[in-house]
């Protein structure tokens, strides 16, 4: 028999799924240390981990599970939650894109003023759009930027190509081909090797970029991107991920004309979709089956 503990801001909505599911060979206990199995919000665990004497399983309820990596803890399996943050992550990039290029909260103000005003605009189609990460989250931006008429270039460690991209290539070597691309998306994971990757060598080659980071804070090197912005490399960025969240009250991001943050809400993970991946990697599990989206702590993701 295993021991579920749920550690999670919706832990009562989990706790509801969990009786109405009656997985079998499982029990819920509020115990960590008596525990086989967590299901868990990664920055809530890790205090925690200390006690999981009895862990072996580890379903995190974020996508992100740096918490967890960088904890002194490997004992247990890890895994995460893929393969249904792609549409929320599309919905919020062409959001944003689309408020930009037409100009929509321009003509928020011109409305509040009476002012009749047409703005001049681009329309997407024609576009290169380059996302770094082609992994299933960049791949369902680049069936949406298809649809748009965008080319879509894609980076990854080995450059190895991707059916959902027009064109892949490796970080370094999109570095290099910055001037073709009109928008940005950053979907990197937070790894040793992401680490300040956007620095300012990356983007030196860069001219009137849009950039868009859905990623991790931590693969952006902040005041190289705010000299980017203000030389014009860069014609602005939106930035739902930073490296200290929540983002400091002084921070100059909260007040960069050229600067749009949100706080970390581009793709929430709603506790039902959740909770489907936890049943059937549970089931995976009580089979002896392998389990899905593994993470390795060693890569980061």
């Amino acid at each position: 028999m295993d021991k579920v503990y749920v550690i999670s801001e919706h832990a009562a909505t989990y706790h509801q799924l969990l009786a109405a599911a009656q997985l079998p060979d499982l029990a819920v206990t509020h115990n960590a240390a008596e525990a086989t199995i967590w299901l868990a919000d990664p920055p809530l665990a890790v205090s925690k981990l200390p006690h999981a004497n009895a862990l072996r399983w580890l379903q995190s309820t974020f996508a992100g599970t740096d918490a967890l990596i960088q904890a002194p803890f490997r004992h247990y399996q890890l895994t995460n939650v893929r393969g249904i943050f792609g549409p929320l992550m599309a919905e919020y990039v062409f959001g944003h894109l689309l408020t930009n290029t037409r100009h929509i909260g321009q003509y928020a103000k011109q409305q509040a003023q009476c002012h009749w005003q047409p703005q001049p605009y681009q329309s997407l189609h024609g576009q290169t759009l380059a996302i770094l990460g082609t992994g299933a989250i960049g791949q369902y931006i680049a069936t949406v930027a298809h649809a748009f008429g965008m080319k879509v270039l894609g980076t990854n460690q080995t450059g190895r190509s991707v059916e959902a991209f027009d064109h892949t290539m490796t970080l370094p070597e999109l570095q290099q081909r910055l001037r073709e691309v009109d928008v940005l998306v950053s979907t990197l994971p937070a790894t040793d090797k992401t680490h300040q990757c956007l620095n300012a060598a990356f983007w030196q080659h860069a001219q009137d970029l849009f950039f868009i980071n859905v990623g991790r804070g931590a693969t952006v090197d902040e005041p190289a991107l705010i000299h980017a912005l203000e030389a014009k490399q860069l014609r602005g960025a939106v930035l739902d991920v930073m490296q200290q969240e929540p983002l400091p009250e002084s921070h100059p991001f909260w007040t960069h004309p050229k600067v749009t943050v949100t706080p970390h809400i581009a793709a929430v993970s709603f506790p039902d979709q959740v909770f489907k991946l936890f049943t059937d990697n549970y089931r995976r599990w009580h089979a002896g089956e392998p389990l899905l989206h593994h993470v390795d702590f060693d890569k980061g993701y």
